[in-house]
């Protein structure tokens, strides 16, 4: 579908005045609340619902296509809207659960409730801009895609939108491991981690920081920026992002990821998530580990057998499933849910910002992916919504979509929650309920920020039990790596780009398998703080599996020349010899007649010497 302007020259329509314009709206609004075709209309909304048994038939009849700016009814947006929160919401609420839990800044109960709040909120707020699409005055230049831009990282094959970075998980953690090693961040007695909020700011002081490197390379045009960052260098890069975080859902599916995890014989976390915890147990115990399977179960049967609503909202009912049983076997603690407030909203937290420099090189790395992966998601979710997909339409969206993403990242960052970012999370909703109208969109805005507004959800989010968590993002982390390998599977495997994987992932691999392999190089003890912050810095980057595949992607990426692929390299082992093989073959044939010839005639010798 082209999307262009459908009026060749320009508009000699008489305008309408403002009065006029808002009388038009408001009655057109009236319309949509009082008739049954406006509040209604005549959706087939059972195909929703329908689940895919067996024994059931399935309807060949397709449900009808709505457009980014078609006429939808009122409940049906309602709906659908739910839908893409409900996809989206076990995504957003994850990093910052993450980012504040025993593994991340050890914030207090409060802290925690407050950034999950906030991450909804805020996702809601930044989609929005995605989806409005603004013009700057007199410039080529738009914010925002004008396309549903909900949704979450990663990477599961649902749609577009603006949800909190995965990306920033192993970059966040690392550098607060850092920190309390290095004594940025408080211990207590016998090297308990205390919170650190100091740290927290910093990261988010220091994204801000980084986020204006993808602001600036909006303006860019995106021929330049798939020339110098092509799939060879994002493809690895997200994969091991994935495989990175895979590790952190696994610790959590076992019971945590703090301090329980090493099976301390002594202190407060011999048992998880903590001795004082309802239902505490050792780490790696079985119930934590069924726990944790009873989420993923769930979310496998949901996409066997599920309505096209269960299918896109999976994720979410596995988590719904294992707090359930969670619930019944006495591992909440709802301490914190009865303290949390009625309501919160941005700012009621606030963190000091500033500047941690050992994260700025891996920081810029994630941005870089981010904005790639924006790229390949406009151009996903311009498709799926029927779309062009080329053209200087679809490039403005292109740039539109790159600045809001690093402006939306610096948003986020005041807005005290770490980067926001957009993914095609949504595209798989667009595809099966046949809807890329902008009105379901603004609705999921609306539900996201209204969960966001209700602290009480918030406290429940984080009450969850580490195993139940562990269990749904460990699928989720998975589809982090399973679309790193999509984009590889996009490249051609000559041998420079074999060689240049290789590479990349060699290094970044064993990052991730021995995270302390950098640790030990440099030996400076001294009180220059510039220089250990260098060093620092360094030890980060090299110890960040996934930083260290970007920039090894991308430097090879530039050095290496594309190789001239002749006739030769289409010759495999399979056909290497079939000219030799044909001609021995027919050697053999030939010599096999000869021999039957020559047989036939020394026979034929014989009984004509018998006879006489």
């Amino acid at each position: 579908m082209d999307d262009s302007p459908d009026r060749i020259g320009p508009d000699t329509s008489p305008k309408k005045s403002m009065g006029s314009r808002i009388g038009d709206k408001g009655r057109s609004i009236a319309r949509a609340f009082t008739t049954k075709d406006g509040l209604i209309g005549d959706y087939d909304y059972a195909f929703l619902f329908k689940p895919n048994l067996p024994f059931m038939n399935k309807s060949r009849r397709a449900a009808p296509f709505f457009g980014l700016n078609d006429h939808m009814p009122v409940l049906l947006a309602l709906l659908l809207g739910f839908q893409h929160a409900l996809s989206m919401l076990a995504g957003v609420i994850s990093p910052p659960i993450i980012i504040a839990g025993q593994g991340g800044a050890n914030l207090e109960a409060s802290q925690a409730q407050y950034l999950v709040s906030i991450s909804l909120i805020v996702s809601g707020l930044l989609s929005s801009i995605q989806i409005t699409r603004f013009h700057f005055y007199k410039t080529p230049y738009y914010l925002g895609t004008g396309l549903i831009s909900v949704g979450y990282r990663q990477m599961l094959a649902h749609g577009f939108r603006v949800g909190t970075s995965f990306g920033i998980i192993p970059v966040a953690t690392g550098a607060l491991a850092q920190m309390y090693a290095t004594g940025y961040c408080p211990t207590g007695p016998g090297g308990t981690k205390l919170p650190c909020p100091d740290g927290y700011g910093a990261i988010l002081g220091t994204a801000c920081l980084c986020a204006l490197l993808e602001i600036g390379l909006s303006f860019t045009s995106p021929k330049y920026l798939k020339k110098f960052f092509p799939p060879i260098v994002t493809g690895p890069t997200v994969t091991l992002i994935g495989v990175n975080l895979i590790k952190s859902g696994f610790q959590n599916w076992a019971g945590g990821n703090g301090t329980c995890q090493t099976r301390p014989t002594s202190g407060p976390f011999m048992l998880c998530p903590s001795n004082s915890a309802p239902h505490a147990l050792p780490w790696g115990s079985a119930e934590f580990v069924g726990l944790g399977f009873s989420v993923f179960l769930t979310i496998i049967l949901c996409e066997r057998f599920g309505a096209p609503i269960m299918k896109s909202t999976a994720v979410v009912i596995g988590l719904l499933v294992g707090c359930i049983i969670a619930a019944a076997c006495g591992y909440f603690d709802r301490s914190g849910i009865d303290r949390a407030p009625a309501a919160t909203f941005i700012w009621v937290h606030t963190f000091k910002l500033s500047v941690y420099g050992p994260i700025i090189l891996p920081l810029l790395a994630v941005y870089i992916v981010l904005m790639m992966e924006a790229i390949g998601d406009i151009s996903a979710t311009c498709d799926v919504s029927r779309l062009e997909v080329e053209g200087k339409m679809f490039d403005s969206r292109i740039q539109g979509g790159v600045l809001a993403d690093g402006f939306n990242g610096l948003l986020a960052g005041l807005c005290t929650i770490t980067p926001m970012s957009t993914f095609a999370q949504n595209n798989g909703v667009i595809a099966l309920t046949r809807c890329a109208n902008r009105k379901a969109g603004y609705c999921c805005c609306f539900f996201l920020i209204i969960m966001g507004i209700f602290s009480k959800f918030a406290a429940a989010l984080v009450a969850i039990p580490g195993a139940v968590l562990g269990g749904m993002t460990t699928f989720l982390f998975g589809a982090v790596a399973a679309s790193g390998l999509r984009i590889i599977s996009t490249v051609p495997f000559t041998r420079r780009n074999r060689f240049i994987l290789t590479a990349a992932l060699s290094i970044g691999f064993g990052a991730i398998l021995v995270p302390n392999w950098f640790s030990y190089v440099f030996t400076y003890r001294g009180g220059n703080k510039g220089k250990q912050g260098f060093f620092n810095a360094i030890v980060l980057v090299m110890e960040t599996g996934f930083a260290v595949t970007a920039f090894i992607s991308i430097i090879l990426n530039l050095l290496l020349e594309e190789e001239i692929e002749d006739e030769a390299a289409s010759i495999t082992a399979n056909n290497v010899d079939e000219a030799a093989d044909e001609e021995e073959w027919k050697r053999i044939q030939g010599k096999k007649s000869s021999d039957i010839e020559n047989g036939s005639s020394s026979k034929e010798g014989e009984m004509k010497a018998a006879r006489m």
